[in-house]
């Protein structure tokens, strides 16, 4: 089944310059393999085709269950410079929560959300 990433994890972002990062946290230990598998820098740049515009790296703290994106030239040359208020570090953590998560069925009654696995 296939679900929303924020059915599994929320997100925290922000921004510095024309960089932004965003976290993505798992709700559970057992998402977090999930997430690192799928959540790929390639599948996040090419979700934010667009937006970001440089390289995107990942770094894994697994023991937490968090994965940390950060997205190089992903602001419009940055908050003081760009016209473009959406693009925001903040407005692009929200944004990443529509990603779609291949997940188990049995997954289903643990996951968060009104539309779980839908």
């Amino acid at each position: 089944m296939r679900v929303p990433l924020r059915a599994l994890a929320h997100t925290r972002s922000g921004d510095k310059g024309d960089i932004s990062n965003i976290v993505v946290v798992a709700y559970e230990p057992e998402f977090y393999a999930a997430l690192a598998e799928q959540l790929t820098p390639a599948r996040v740049k090419a979700h934010f085709k667009g937006v970001i515009n440089g390289a995107v790296e990942r770094y894994e703290v697994p023991r937490l269950g968090v994965l940390n994106f950060v997205a190089h030239g992903a602001l419009g040359g940055g908050v003081s410079r760009s016209l473009c208020l959406d693009n925001y570090g903040k407005a692009l953590g929200a944004a990443m929560l529509s990603v779609e998560i291949e997940i188990p069925d049995a997954w289903s009654p643990r996951l968060r959300g009104a539309n779980q696995g839908r």
